[in-house]
């Protein structure tokens, strides 16, 4: 697959080929749809909560004595069928409760294959050299219209903070524009935004790094793992 490649004045300069099969090939609905569904259910932050009787702040007075008034036998007014009173049962989630998990290599898989969903659409914008000159809001809106990009966007910014500055600094304040940094590039990501527009460099470096580890040197020799404290280039201890 050619996928077209922009340069900073939303003309095209070149294409990059792009493996099918090193993205799975074809969509693959039921992978992306479960990757999906765990990363939004992650996002749940679990703040709910309402107060039992005992955490509603307040006297514990009896409200009326027991015996002699013709009523019903009470305690304190903060009961659950008093209003103010507390909830009879009572929300305490938390995050852990919503919180899902997919194997890693399933995880990759489904990024990279919704990343080739994107890509069959053409929904994906690669850049030549993704730096603007300034960072100028109203600037990076016209490069975004000259790309196409009528709709939603993520722009996956590189590693590099000093060379993608401009881009955030810019970026950040358009209508429809999310930013992520390109190693934090999910399914979840690409397919709540209708484009994605990612630099050519950062983009190679994404497919060809540690997410495109999806057999078993993921876990054997894994890339990007840190080398231990004390230990040479070589792997030696210091």
């Amino acid at each position: 697959m050619d996928v077209p490649v922009y340069n900073m004045q939303g003309e095209q300069v070149g294409t990059m080929p792009i493996d099918e099969a090193s993205l799975g090939g074809e969509v693959n609905p039921a992978l992306i749809k479960q990757a999906v569904v765990m990363y939004h259910a992650n996002l749940r932050q679990g703040s709910s909560k309402t107060k039992t009787r005992s955490e509603v702040e307040g006297s514990g007075k009896k409200i009326y004595k027991q015996k002699g008034t013709g009523r019903a036998r009470h305690g304190d007014k903060y009961a659950p069928q008093f209003r103010g009173g507390g909830h009879a049962k009572a929300k305490n989630a938390r995050r852990e409760h919503f919180r899902q998990d997919m194997p890693k290599k399933m995880r990759r898989k489904a990024n990279r294959n919704a990343l080739l969903a994107k890509l069959i659409d053409a929904e994906v914008k690669v850049i030549d050299g993704l730096s603007p000159e300034t960072p100028k809001t109203r600037d990076f809106a016209a490069f975004l219209a000259k790309l196409g990009v009528d709709k939603s966007a993520l722009l996956a910014l590189g590693m590099d903070g000093e060379r993608s500055k401009n881009a955030r600094l810019a970026a950040r304040n358009v209508d429809g524009v999310s930013l992520c940094r390109v190693d934090q590039l999910t399914a979840w990501g690409m397919l709540t935004n209708r484009y994605l527009v990612i630099d050519r460099a950062d983009l190679e470096a994404w497919l060809n790094g540690p997410s495109g580890q999806t057999g078993k040197d993921a876990k054997i020799n894994p890339l990007g793992r840190r080398a231990p404290a004390g230990a040479s280039e070589n792997g030696e201890a210091a």
